[in-house]
């Protein structure tokens, strides 16, 4: 069977970033700890790599204080 992957389904398979979680949210709001708890991030120094997608860089953009997009 053909795979049915649009261009840009395969575009973001291909194309990931990585985020660092940098600075504490002790004193952040609750919906910020909810957001960086959300990409999977737990403990300070972290980096995870996910796709690189509108969403994603725009959830990061909702705390930028907080994440950081490594290259």
């Amino acid at each position: 069977m053909p795979d049915k992957r649009t261009n840009r389904d395969e575009q973001a398979i291909k194309s990931t970033i990585r985020i660092q979680y940098y600075r504490s949210f002790i004193a952040a709001p609750k919906k910020q700890k909810e957001m960086v708890r959300s990409l999977g991030l737990s403990k300070l120094n972290q980096v995870v790599e996910r796709p690189d997608t509108a969403s994603m860089r725009g959830a990061v953009a909702k705390v930028p204080h907080l994440l950081r997009i490594v290259e």
